[in-house]
């Protein structure tokens, strides 16, 4: 468990827990966390949701991904991972994130993000880490822009989100070029 602040806020990456339930449930049941991510992570969300996603998250442990809970107060407010490609694949990993929108603007997913990747590249025998946003979710990229990613592409029209068609960006950054520490 990694205790940490963001610019405004103390929070703490941990190991998903089963008594997480239900803060998962209260904080990821939002239309505007949602509407920016796969179609995977449901709306309404709801504690069915929650309790199936943290019992594969403790049926699979760490084998091939790094999954946390990102907590205030011990409450589940988010949630971070990477996870690891396959086949021609096998030498990247891929973070995705989420955060109660109550906590938006408070630098903890930048900070989550920066943690996550850092344990990943050494934990790992990967070679570079990617993120693909939608185009219009400004916050994510500048998230992913402050820890140095890179945007390597715009794929227009490649994502459908509710019956819409949208654009969505390819950031990643290299091994070689992750600075630690910041």
């Amino acid at each position: 468990m990694r205790k940490t602040k963001g610019r405004k806020m103390e929070f703490k990456l941990r190991k998903w827990e089963l008594g997480d339930v239900k803060s998962l449930t209260q904080h990821a049941n939002n239309i505007n966390i949602a509407c920016c991510l796969r179609n995977i992570f449901p709306n309404p969300y709801t504690v069915v949701d929650a309790k199936e996603y943290i019992d594969y998250i403790l049926e699979n442990g760490d084998n091939g991904q790094i999954n946390y809970a990102i907590t205030v107060d011990n409450k589940a407010v988010g949630g971070i991972s990477i996870s690891l490609g396959t086949d021609i694949y096998c030498k990247k990993g891929e973070v995705g994130y989420w955060l109660s929108e109550n906590y938006w603007g408070k630098g903890i997913i930048t900070k989550a993000t920066r943690i996550i990747c850092e344990e990943a590249f050494h934990k790992f025998d990967i070679v570079r880490i990617e993120s693909e946003v939608f185009s219009h979710n400004i916050g994510s990229r500048r998230v992913l822009e402050k820890n140095g990613f890179n945007l390597e592409g715009t794929m227009k029209n490649s994502v459908c989100k509710n019956g819409i068609i949208y654009d969505s960006c390819m950031y990643a950054i290299l091994k070689n070029r992750f600075v630690s520490g910041k």
